[in-house]
């Protein structure tokens, strides 16, 4: 009999709702007949669906890190709720009759295998660079491709335009029907391909419009805005913890960030141009111009490490309404190398039935092939399958092993990166500390981390709608507060001027206790 444990079927799960409906499902006694071949490869079900309807469920294990799932139901989710419920009826004590496998299934294997060995026989071709590619690459079109670099150049002569405009006139006229302008502007940006640009105006009309409302845009200021030193380090998704107190500081550095984009990515598409280059590379400019990245792509370019080991430190959900869209957000530790990364999983908001939302993982992930985005600081990374581990404590104690000795040597190592125009203004560290403490100009209410060294950093959110930096006041025990690791993200404070941090988790010997998930 095979095992499946609940997290590894979580993890399939569309969404949380799939995996409450699966649970009904399985503990309600919806199944009336269940099958499994002689080589535990195949298992298959008979539940009951609506009415008088029973559904043919099945799960194909022939690849054992990832079980397909197929049901005869109308469901447009994949696995829908009666295939994880099958996935959790293998977890009970259910009596299996042993089966054949059905000759559909069989001639789907054949069919599978053949477009595997069709891939590896024609796609493993070698780069320059000794990597290799799993998939054939699609000759240039050059035509097509010289017309689109001419079309996005065009783009952002539009967007520079208005850079100029609002540089010279101030931010308090970007208001009524000015913010109508800039978001007819943002549409025109993404028939020239440019979705970097797009957002960053979206971003802009957005923030601006969220202090409209607030009543506290008369305080903009009506004269020139400077591209120099007014802008605030934090990411451009989020607000500027100064965002609530009526002034344009995020605002200002939305604009910074957007002249900086639309400069060097004119340098980037006029060097391609140039140089005859219209071939895909690993610029961390390609996605802003309207390039989609791939597993394939990324891999044949070399950004990939095989057999990987991760543990996830912190989650979150939130919207992104210049994206119009709903953002899972993942920090991870690879257990390997200590290198700290990010997962995004993108859900637009007309489409979130159908998208597959992400999760909190508390097990290890094991991949065989980890996939890097360009970057740097803490990079991007995808996988295709996973299988799931426990964290031990032999693994938590190598992850406090690769945290910072001090604070000084984690914000030397985070200077370069919040300094940078084009970076999201945040740096995922691990820090011992000796102990949490509170913040003198909190009035009691804020905190701070002390290190071994005596040094000290407030402990503080990037945005207004979080209050991680609350939490250590009502942590379970006492010890989490003393001579342990903390997983947090450095970011830079422009209405204090100084580099502080946001709270993520905590790392014992025994547990991570998760302050975000």
């Amino acid at each position: 009999m095979r095992q499946i444990d609940e997290q590894r079927i979580t993890a399939m799960a569309p969404n949380a709702n799939a995996v409450n409906n699966a649970r009904k499902i399985s503990r309600g006694n919806g199944f009336i007949k269940w099958e499994r071949s002689a080589d535990d490869t195949y298992y298959a079900g008979q539940c009951k669906g609506s009415g008088s309807s029973v559904y043919t469920v099945s799960a194909d294990f022939i690849d054992g890190s990832a079980p397909l799932c197929r049901c005869s139901c109308p469901s447009r989710q994949f696995p829908c709720k009666h295939g994880l419920a099958l996935l959790m009826e293998m977890t009970q004590d259910r009596q299996w009759e042993l089966c054949e496998i059905p000759e559909d299934i069989l001639s789907k294997r054949a069919k599978k295998e053949a477009r595997e060995a069709k891939k590896e026989e024609h796609g493993e071709e070698s780069f320059g660079d000794g990597a290799v590619r799993g998939r054939e690459t699609k000759k240039v079109n050059r035509t097509a491709r010289i017309k689109k670099l001419n079309k996005q150049l065009e783009g952002l002569d539009l967007a520079e335009q208005m850079v100029k405009e609002l540089l010279e006139a101030g931010l308090g006229t970007l208001k009524g029907t000015s913010v109508k302008v800039y978001q007819d502007l943002a549409k025109q940006l993404g028939d020239h391909y440019l979705p970097g640009p797009q957002r960053m105006i979206q971003s802009l009309a957005l923030q601006v419009q969220m202090l409209e409302g607030t009543g506290t845009g008369g305080r903009a200021a009506s004269g020139p805005v400077t591209a120099g030193g007014s802008a605030t380090g934090g990411s451009y998704g989020a607000q500027a913890a100064a965002g609530g107190s009526g002034d344009y500081r995020e605002a200002v550095r939305i604009l910074v960030y957007l002249r900086a984009l639309i400069k060097k990515s004119r340098n980037y598409l006029e060097e391609k141009r140039k140089e005859d280059r219209l071939e895909d590379d690993n610029s961390v400019l390609y996605e802003e111009m309207g390039g989609i990245w791939t597993l394939n792509r990324l891999n044949g370019l070399g950004l990939k490490k095989e057999d990987a080991r991760l543990v996830q430190l912190s989650f979150d959900v939130y919207a992104d309404m210049s994206r119009r869209e709903i953002v899972d957000k993942g920090w991870w530790i690879d257990v390997d190398s200590g290198e700290l990364s990010v997962t995004f999983n993108y859900r637009p908001l007309k489409a979130l039935k159908y998208v597959k939302a992400e999760d909190t993982t508390f097990q290890m992930v094991k991949t065989p092939v980890l996939t890097y985005y360009p970057g740097t600081g803490n990079r991007r990374i995808r996988w295709e399958s996973q299988e799931f581990e426990t964290v031990t404590d032999e693994i938590r104690s190598t992850i406090r092993e690769y945290g910072a000795a001090s604070l000084k040597t984690a914000v030397k190592s985070a200077k370069n990166e919040l300094k940078n125009t084009m970076s999201d203004g945040l740096y995922g560290c691990l820090i011992w500390f000796d102990h949490l403490g509170r913040s003198k100009a909190g009035a009691g209410e804020g905190y701070i981390l002390v290190d071994r060294e005596g040094q000290t950093i407030e402990l503080l959110n990037p945005d207004g709608n979080r209050h991680l930096d609350r939490r250590p006041g009502i942590l379970p025990d006492r010890e989490f507060c003393t001579g342990q690791v903390m997983f947090g993200v450095l970011w830079y404070d422009g209405k204090r001027q100084n580099i502080c941090m946001q709270p993520h988790s905590i790392i014992t010997e025994k547990e991570i206790l998760r302050l975000l998930y």
